[in-house]
């Protein structure tokens, strides 16, 4: 009876025990994010939120998807997503005609892009790259950010060939189809080493005296959504914020779980461009995703005097840091 009644007692602590426990959310909302481009290291973080069950445990059910003839801003603006990955110089250009977008998170603290050049042509320097043949995906901030950087080095009429390129810049690259094009050192810059494409790289950070540092990729959320459902938003950054400390922590760990599930990803490029990105990953005393006004409002001036806006918008309805936590 003695050895019954301990059983009962350990069985009722037990319940108990577990009963104090915290459970996972019961209700989960769905949510649906679209991504800026097909998945890459830019989004390692957020597979790895999804991997890590970080969402999960927030209550979300996030579905990822990537963008078709509708991209990010129209999709989270129309409510079609309730998140997207975007571009601080498009949701600036965007304000003018299209409010109602806001940047909620920044991915990374700098922009690690810049232009690509074949090493066998030797350029040398940005202003070897006038009269040459650039590959464009066509956006209108191409144009003024070349035109930019050649007058930093004394070109003053740039003559630049504008070809419109596909989704693989590199090939062309190496095809000799074009003499440079736009790239992310973190993807297209390992992907080049991985294939054997020798190019030289001038990063745009480099070049910050001339074009003002800006963040992108960036988290975006509709003003509406802002409004009606502040915790899902603020569940959905702590989510992402928890993923890249992770992979802060655990870059190739982090680099296997987004080949995990994007298979077709190289995994040790991956791991190599996970190692290198983490550095620009977290804020140097704000932590993940914070943003500067002063980021938002020298690249709106920038734009403003090459025309690419007419007017200077309102910067705190660009951007916000009041869902990180």
């Amino acid at each position: 009876i003695i050895g019954i009644m301990v059983l009962l007692v350990g069985a009722v602590i037990a319940i108990l025990l577990i009963a104090r426990e915290p459970s996972a959310p019961q209700d989960m909302h769905e949510v649906t994010l679209m991504l800026d481009w097909t998945p890459n290291v830019n989004h390692i973080g957020i597979y790895v939120a999804q991997q890590e069950q970080f969402f999960a445990r927030e209550g979300l059910n996030v579905q990822i998807i990537q963008p078709g003839e509708v991209f990010a801003a129209a999709a989270v603006l129309s409510g079609v997503a309730d998140f997207g990955i975007d571009f601080q110089e498009y949701l600036t250009l965007l304000s003018a005609d299209q409010p109602g977008l806001v940047s909620i998170a920044a991915i990374l603290q700098s922009n690690t892009s810049g232009l690509a050049t074949r090493s066998a042509d030797a350029i040398g320097g940005i202003a070897a790259l006038n009269k040459k043949r650039y590959g464009t995906f066509q956006s209108p901030f191409e144009q003024p950010t070349i035109e930019a950087l050649l007058a930093c080095e004394g070109v003053t009429n740039a003559d630049i060939e504008y070809i419109p390129a596909g989704n693989d810049l590199l090939a062309m690259l190496s095809a000799d189809q074009i003499d440079f094009t736009w790239i992310f050192w973190g993807t297209q810059g390992f992907q080049a080493q991985r294939l054997g494409i020798a190019i030289d790289y001038f990063p745009l950070s480099d070049y910050q005296s001339c074009i003002p540092d800006y963040y992108s990729p960036i988290v975006i959320a509709s003003e509406e959504l802002l409004q009606n459902r502040p915790e899902l938003a603020r569940a959905f950054l702590r989510a992402l914020r928890n993923a890249h400390e992770f992979v802060v922590k655990n870059p190739s760990q982090a680099a296997a779980m987004l080949h995990e599930a994007v298979p077709e990803l190289d995994q040790t490029e991956l791991e190599l461009s996970a190692a290198w990105l983490s550095q620009y990953m977290l804020h140097p005393t704000e932590g993940w995703g914070y943003q500067e006004y002063s980021r938002w409002e020298e690249y709106a001036r920038w734009m403003q005097e090459r025309a690419i806006i007419d007017n200077l918008p309102v910067i705190d309805e660009l951007y916000t840091n009041q869902y990180l936590e």
